[in-house]
């Protein structure tokens, strides 16, 4: 029924409702529409903050990648290349490179390794691998 699905929604909306602390989420149903609206907008306001921060922290790995002491080895290599086509371009498309493009098959194939993982996971993977190298 229309109302339980509702009251699921509102349900899972009222978690993240508890973190603001202004609203009671226990309210009449009749104020739930309105409080479900506020919700979306702050969890809305809140998400492109993260994102926001996120791709700062992205842009600032990448350039500290190219900024390591010592060259990565190539497997590594081929990992930061694969998570950062991931992050900004999500899933490899097209065809694999024939046998004679030795580089450009190793490329597609790392980056074919990791389809289907999300662009702010990749991000947070190409941050952690920069950080791990520039501690080395």
């Amino acid at each position: 029924s229309t109302g339980d699905d509702s009251d699921a929604r509102f349900s899972a909306e009222s978690e993240c409702l508890g973190r603001f602390g202004c609203l009671s989420v226990r309210s009449a149903p009749s104020s739930r529409p309105l409080i479900a609206s506020w919700f979306l907008l702050a969890c809305s306001i809140l998400k492109g903050n993260a994102m926001s921060d996120l791709n700062a922290r992205f842009e600032a790995a990448v350039a500290n990648s190219r900024m390591l002491s010592e060259r990565p080895d190539n497997s590594t290599l081929l990992k930061l290349y694969a998570l950062y086509k991931q992050a900004t371009a999500g899933d490899v498309e097209g065809r694999r490179p024939g046998f004679t493009d030795m580089v450009g098959r190793a490329k597609y194939d790392a980056w074919a390794a990791i389809k289907g993982t999300a662009g702010d996971e990749a991000m947070n993977q190409y941050i952690s691998l920069v950080e791990s190298l520039q501690a080395a």
